[in-house]
């Protein structure tokens, strides 16, 4: 899930978008989980699927959490670097487990755990 839901823009010209038209001048709000859930784009949308980033991965602009084109966050590469590290570090260290196996989302701002996502974290074997 996206940390921001969307941003707004304003049309530069009239256009058509699902048999209605937006005039000019109109502020439009674009959704980032709409576009990360489209089927059209991402076969089984709810599955989790590591494989569907492999190759050339994703159309452009289809996957944007970090937003796209001049827009771009320029830390874009540094949080890829950085998650990376921390995941490795925490998957080959450490085993989770959720302590509310079938926790409920609910969406206020941004998507959230209901009762916070509590884990118990233990390390493997060999680091004890």
């Amino acid at each position: 899930m996206p940390p921001a839901q969307g941003a707004f823009r304003e049309a530069i010209t009239d256009f058509t978008f699902g048999g209605l038209t937006i005039p000019k001048g109109w502020k439009t709000f674009w959704n980032v989980y709409s576009t990360h859930k489209n089927p059209k784009y991402f076969p089984e949308p709810e599955k989790f699927d590591p494989c569907r980033f492999e190759g050339s991965g994703p159309a452009p602009y289809t996957f944007v959490p970090f937003g796209g084109g001049p827009r771009m966050c320029p830390g874009k590469e540094y949080a890829r670097l950085e998650i990376l590290v921390f995941m490795y570090n925490v998957v080959t260290n450490f085993k989770l487990e959720k302590l509310v196996p079938h926790e409920k989302i609910i969406y206020q701002s941004s998507p959230v755990p209901l009762n916070g996502l509590p884990v118990r974290i233990q390390p493997h074997g060999n680091l004890a």
